[in-house]
């Protein structure tokens, strides 16, 4: 694109759009013929030009999928940018935009379940009921994303429309590390909920057990861990077993606590992760039932 088309895209000019356009009849096909590149419409989608962007996508509607150096379509850009206006425009035009995979193989739908934006995803899918089953470069789906991200309110709405599609058994798809949707959910909300630095009877702490068990391990898991600052045992200052935890006696700050019913610094964020595990499970339970009806 060049330097003259980019301020016109800039300035969401669409007279001068088509002036130039007359000057070059070809410049668009230019554009559309470079695998990857920078296009009007990414720049339209920078600068919030809703309106120069519809333009565009009529006079060649396949610029609307192209992805730019960095990996992205206009309708990631657009997004990323909140320019909804532009967002909704391109899917009106064409709803298989919502398919367009950007860097790392991440959907427009994808993006909106990392967000928390139930708004727009329940729109999205709507538009484009197919786009549920795409996975990332990960083989992650958009009720993984939703879970790892705590997107609760995202969450609510692909588990409704799975339910309402007959697609539930998208939640026992696995991600490259082998792990459903509610795997990953459970593993967050012990995390959330047990001193991981507790020895075992053998002495180990639940690091020592993820390392004993070899590289085959869940990368997911490690990182939970770490995130909940969890310790091998040959790193902890104090050697109190589990035993040792139980059998001592409450220390004044767990007596207010129990009075006072509180049972964690990240209280809210135990909430919403309870809602992640319950909300899985009943759709899960549901699907199961189905499956293997009584008697």
């Amino acid at each position: 694109m060049d330097d003259q088309l980019r301020t016109v895209a800039q300035n969401g000019d669409i007279d001068a759009l088509y002036r130039r356009v007359a000057e070059d009849p070809y410049i668009l096909d230019r554009i559309d013929r470079l695998p990857i590149s920078d296009t009007p419409l990414h720049q339209a989608a920078r600068s919030g030009k809703p309106h120069f962007a519809m333009e565009v996508a009529n006079l060649k509607p396949s610029l609307s999928s192209k992805l730019n150096h960095m990996g992205l379509s206009p309708l990631h850009l657009a997004l990323q940018h909140n320019c909804s206006h532009m967002v909704r425009g391109l899917i009106t035009i064409n709803s298989k935009l919502i398919r367009v995979k950007a860097k790392g193989m991440m959907t427009p739908l994808h993006y909106l379940a990392e967000i928390d934006d139930a708004d727009l995803l329940a729109e999205f899918l709507f538009a484009c009921p197919s786009s549920i089953e795409d996975t990332t470069a990960k083989f992650e789906t958009a009720v993984h994303i939703a879970v790892k991200n705590g997107s609760i309110s995202a969450l609510k709405v692909l588990l409704g429309w799975l339910n309402r599609v007959n697609k539930e058994d998208i939640l026992n798809w696995k991600d490259e590390g082998g792990n459903t949707a509610l795997h990953i959910a459970v593993v967050k909300l012990l995390v959330k909920h047990v001193n991981v630095n507790v020895k075992n009877s053998n002495g180990m702490t639940a690091m020592d057990t993820f390392h004993l068990q070899g590289t085959m391990q869940n990368l997911e898991i490690s990182k939970i861990l770490s995130r909940a600052r969890a310790k091998r045992a040959s790193n902890l200052t104090s050697n109190m077993t589990l035993r040792d935890y139980l059998s001592r006696k409450l220390t004044l700050i767990d007596i207010r606590d129990k009075y006072f019913g509180i049972y964690s610094h990240n209280n809210y964020s135990d909430i919403r992760a309870v809602v992640l595990v319950v909300a899985i499970l009943i759709v899960t339970a549901t699907y199961q039932a189905g499956l293997n009806p009584p008697g």
